[in-house]
């Protein structure tokens, strides 16, 4: 058994996922789509900052996000993801063309700033 992360027990700050762009509505709405399945949200998920949270302590966005530490971790999530996108995109066989991996490694690097400005405006 894994050992439990700390909790946050009256942490006023919203979180972003461990998991940061994968464990996401938009692909929550995918597997729904495609297999007819839907499963439960969790209750409790694991931070960024290495915290679990109620499910609700959390957001995607990051005007909303105010843990300074998962605010980190997303940057650093988006800018990983915008690698490897833009490098499938440009394999053999690859399921999307150079130019769409380009437009979703752009979206991730502009979701990286939006997480490392401190003024959201």
């Amino acid at each position: 058994m894994e050992p439990m992360e700390p909790t946050a027990g009256n942490d006023p700050h919203i979180h972003v996922q461990a998991q940061a762009g994968r464990a996401d509505a938009a692909a929550r709405n995918l597997i729904a789509a495609t297999f007819g399945l839907v499963s439960n949200l969790p209750s409790v998920v694991a931070t960024g900052c290495g915290l679990r949270v109620p499910y609700v302590m959390t957001s995607s966005r990051p005007d909303r996000v105010t843990c300074l530490a998962c605010r980190a971790h997303a940057r650093q999530e988006h800018l990983r993801f915008a690698v490897e996108v833009e490098r499938l995109s440009h394999m053999l066989g690859s399921v999307i063309t150079p130019a769409q991996g380009k437009l979703a490694a752009d979206r991730h690097r502009d979701l990286a700033r939006r997480f490392s400005d401190d003024d959201e405006s």
